[in-house]
């Protein structure tokens, strides 16, 4: 029934607007008593053997959805309400900033992928927090927090800039994310070289303890998956070396040329980040050679590429305690999120693990055991 929608409908509207109206939608679904009990109810299934605790924080299962669909703050509720066990909001920056002039998003409908340069359009640190502040949650979630760099501040004052966010919004945070790795602000993956990452996370960690009492705010880097891999083996190096509590593999990616797109050439030349179908193997690879790397020492989140149960199922194999999904949803619709989580509790049950714990980077450990 969504794929007919979605052809009828969203294919036909400019992605952005469609975003913009699905949004809109879940929100208005999300206020209303009745409705969303029962929308809850058809989407939102709950699977005890699922349960998953990730950095100190239990949630209802391994699945989230990640950064970029709720840049806001607006949605957290109607996301859960759709099934996600914890919501990522932001990119959220330290000043507000309108991001890339449209047209900035485009579907890749034969790949099943999107490629963005929003740019981190968003209303800022101080009016999210005031946001986050405000909210009466409705449903129990996780809600993790992701800011960026805001793009006129400089390189040499980026540290400040994340500083000035983590204050505003460490508290409202079940956990925070450092994003480096968009490709949509100049300048902005080059903080991902450890020389330059090490006292970023370092002022990001102090000014959330400094901010936040009786509880220590996790924290976690979100990295790209263009990374050569020696750069890959030091951010995990260094996420020991901080005590970082997780790391979130991968973010969107600028190839091209060797992911075998389908698409008409002029929109896949299009610039900006690539996620979505494409990205599947390149992210597994990224979250292999991480828990190659940190064990358990330090919490895996595996994003990219996740379209189904199997790929969230590989991607606990490969390492992950929690898996992220976005582009996915916009072309399964809202029934996504339920069908990824029958289909991970059908194949729990088929495997030798008794919990979803003891299955995260079984298959990783085979091959480098």
């Amino acid at each position: 029934m969504y794929k007919i929608f979605f052809q009828l409908v969203f294919r036909r509207m400019d992605p952005e607007r469609a975003h913009h109206l699905a949004v809109r939608w879940i929100r208005c679904a999300a206020r209303v008593p009745v409705l969303r009990t029962f929308v809850a109810a058809a989407l939102a299934p709950r699977f005890e053997e699922l349960r998953t605790e990730a950095f100190g924080l239990r949630m209802h299962g391994p699945f989230g959805l990640a950064a970029g669909f709720d840049k806001n703050a607006v949605a957290v509720d109607g996301m859960a309400m759709l099934g996600f066990d914890h919501v990522e909001i932001g990119t959220v920056t330290g000043e507000p900033q309108p991001g890339n002039p449209p047209k900035r998003l485009f579907r890749l409908v034969p790949d099943r992928a999107l490629i963005n340069r929003m740019g981190f359009n968003n209303e800022g640190s101080a009016s999210v927090a005031a946001r986050l502040a405000a909210r009466r949650a409705v449903f129990r979630t996780t809600v993790g927090v992701n800011i960026g760099k805001t793009k006129v501040v400089p390189e040499s004052e980026a540290t400040a800039d994340y500083v000035r966010s983590t204050e505003r919004l460490a508290r409202h945070a079940d956990y925070l994310v450092v994003n480096v790795s968009s490709p949509n602000t100049p300048g902005l993956r080059g903080l991902q070289a450890v020389d330059q990452l090490r006292p970023l996370l370092t002022a990001v960690r102090e000014a959330a303890d400094r901010t936040v009492t009786g509880r220590r705010v996790p924290l976690l880097v979100k990295i790209a998956p263009d990374l050569a891999d020696e750069d890959i083996d030091a951010v995990a190096d260094l996420a020991v070396e901080l005590g970082l509590d997780g790391i979130i593999a991968t973010n969107t990616t600028v190839a091209r040329d060797t992911l075998g797109l389908a698409s008409d050439p002029a929109l896949t030349a299009e610039t900006g980040g690539l996620s979505g179908a494409p990205l599947k193997a390149r992210s597994l690879e990224v979250l292999r050679r991480l828990y190659a790397r940190v064990g358990d020492r330090v919490t895996l989140v595996g994003v990219g590429g996740v379209e189904d149960a199997e790929d969230a199922w590989q991607r606990v194999l490969a390492g992950a305690t929690l898996v992220q999904g976005y582009s996915a949803f916009i072309y399964r619709g809202p029934f996504w999120s339920r069908a990824i989580h029958q289909g991970l509790a059908a194949r729990l049950a088929l495997s030798p693990y008794a919990t979803l714990a003891e299955a995260v980077g079984a298959d990783t450990r085979k091959v480098t055991a």
